[in-house]
Order: structure tokens, then sequence, then C-alpha cells
């Protein structure tokens, strides 16, 4: 599992280069008829050649334990049960695990000091064995935007950005995490039509 990036560096926008990095992208009532509606993506990198991201409350109808079975190792940690997230529309193969942690693997990338997301597979080994970050999302497929497609995305409203909260990250039911953080922001947006301006 590896992350991959388009090189190409014409981005100009308002928003400065990594500022959405460590940020919660909080869907718009407007994205209601695709793939976005009422998601929370959380920002794993953003600069000169583009952004990308996690959905991180879209469950697979698949959980932890097939993919367990299909790298062949014995669930010594009883994750089983964990649901895997549809993380976004691009490369839906591929495996990527937010977590938390000094744990450090393959391929890691500290995005925050206290989130990290690692696309390689000692990550699952390390997780089945016991021994890997106590907290931790599994995503298949994230989301990706070319250089200043996202910000032009903020400015029509389509999203609304805030910190992100590890707590929301992983102590917080997937369920209620698209609420819970338009909450902090102080907006219900069950209560905001399709129309509306952004925060």
């Amino acid at each position: 599992m590896s992350i991959h990036y388009r090189d190409t560096r014409n981005a100009s926008s308002e928003l400065t280069e990594g500022s959405l990095r460590n940020h919660f992208l909080i869907a718009m009532p407007g994205l209601k008829d695709t793939a976005f509606a009422h998601t929370i993506t959380y920002i794993c990198e953003h600069g000169s050649d583009g952004a990308m991201g996690v959905v991180v409350n879209n469950a697979l109808p698949i959980d932890v334990g097939e993919i367990l079975e299909q790298m062949e190792l014995s669930d010594q940690a009883n994750i089983a049960h964990h649901p895997v997230l549809a993380g976004g529309p691009v490369q839906t193969e591929r495996g990527f695990v937010l977590h938390t942690g000094e744990h450090e693997f393959q391929s890691t990338l500290a995005v925050s000091p206290r989130v990290k997301v690692t696309s390689s597979k000692d990550v699952i080994e390390a997780l089945a064995g016991g021994v890997g970050p106590d907290n931790f999302l599994i995503a298949l497929g994230y989301a990706g935007w070319e250089p200043g497609q996202l910000e032009q995305e903020i400015a029509n409203n389509a999203w609304l950005t805030l910190p992100a909260d590890p707590d929301i990250l992983f102590k917080t039911p997937m369920e209620q995490r698209w609420a819970l953080a338009s909450r902090q922001l102080g907006v219900d947006l069950n209560l905001i039509s399709s129309t509306a301006g952004h925060a």
C-alpha cells in the first residue's frame, strides 16, 4: 500500500499550502446527491500538488476480519469486528490506516503530533498481533483533489472546515462523527439548506 500524488505545481488560492492538513472537511447539504453526502473527511496532505484525505464515517459491507483472512493473519487482538471504511473513490483497492501512538511503519506519514496515516501492510500485521496502535481506523480508498480544486470547492460552499479532533476520529461512533464535528462549529447542518454559505 502506498500513497501517490501528481507532481503538478501550479496551485494558487487564498488558503496557504498545507493549511488544511490535519483538518476535517464536513460535507455541506448541497453534496447530498454525491458520494460525499453526509461525510466527514480527514485531510492527510494539502500542498501545491493538491490534497488527499480519508472519509471517516462511511462503512463498507465488510469488516477487518475479512482483510485479516485475505492476508492470512490470525486475529490475536480481537479486531475482526471493526468496520472497514470507504475512504474515498480513488484507488479503492488500497488500504489506509489512521492511528495514534508512537508507532512507525514502512510507510507512515505523521499528519499531526497525535495522528498518523500508514499505507503499508505491516501496520495490519501489528494490529492483528496485538502490538499495533491502540486507536485506529482502517479504510479502503481515499479522496483526492487536484491543485486548487479543494480550495475552489470550499469557495463554492461544498465543505466546512475545522481543525481535526482525534476524539471524533477514534472515540466517537462512526454515525455520530459528521454531526458532532459540525456542532463544534456551532451549526446544525440538518437545518441548513443546500444553498447556504460557509462558515
